[in-house]
């Protein structure tokens, strides 16, 4: 995985850690970034991302889609993560008032709960199951390596190099909150259960010692 720069921000913390051949594309390749957008409009308009259909509306064949974007995978990995960083972003504006374990806490439960009730996210979710999990869950695709890497950056903000009075590293606390992140975030794919913000915001503030 490369490094953080010291330079990283919250929006720009998972993809310096773990850019891809897309995310790299997407800087400079025009046709790419034409596709790209394309394909996040359908999205947030509760559509399937359908790589035909797609080509057909930017006025080519698959073969050149394909070439310009990558897989259905690899597109679909950065459309979601191009709409879990306004969200990442707006979560740390709602909490600017908070500093160290409590504004992680604050952070990753504005995360979650924006998860929970984007419409356009479950139905995602709904619609594809298996592939959402694997896409955001695994190390599959770059979404899970990034939302790591965004929280151990957090963490280090927040908590210095010794988090917890070094009970445990940046990096392996921040791997335990993205895991509990996701357990209470897809709650009804993993185990049957209910989605719950507030059950997310009770586990991050026991974790990181939170007080009240």
């Amino acid at each position: 995985m490369t490094s953080v720069t010291a330079s990283a921000t919250i929006a720009t913390a998972g993809t310096d850690a773990a850019p891809s051949w897309l995310s790299e594309r997407l800087d400079d390749h025009a046709d790419a970034v034409r596709a790209f957008e394309a394909a996040r409009e359908t999205f947030i308009s509760g559509r399937r991302i359908d790589m035909g259909a797609l080509a057909t509306t930017l006025g080519v064949d698959r073969t050149s889609l394909f070439r310009w974007v990558g897989n259905r995978d690899a597109l679909l990995s950065e459309v979601l993560w191009s709409l879990a960083v306004p969200t990442l972003v707006q979560a740390e504006h709602a909490t600017a008032a908070s500093t160290g374990g409590e504004r992680i806490a604050g952070i990753l439960t504005h995360f979650v709960d924006d998860l929970i009730t984007a419409d356009y996210f479950r139905q995602f979710l709904r619609r594809e199951p298996a592939r959402a999990l694997r896409l955001l869950t695994t190390k599959e695709s770059p979404i899970q390596r990034r939302y790591v890497a965004t929280a151990e950056w957090l963490v280090r903000r927040e908590l210095g190099e010794q988090p917890l009075g070094g009970a445990i590293d940046p990096a392996g606390l921040a791997y335990l909150l993205v895991r509990m992140s996701e357990s209470f975030t897809y709650a009804d794919l993993i185990s049957g259960d209910q989605p719950s913000a507030e059950r997310a915001r009770v586990a991050f503030r026991l974790l990181l010692r939170v007080d009240g």
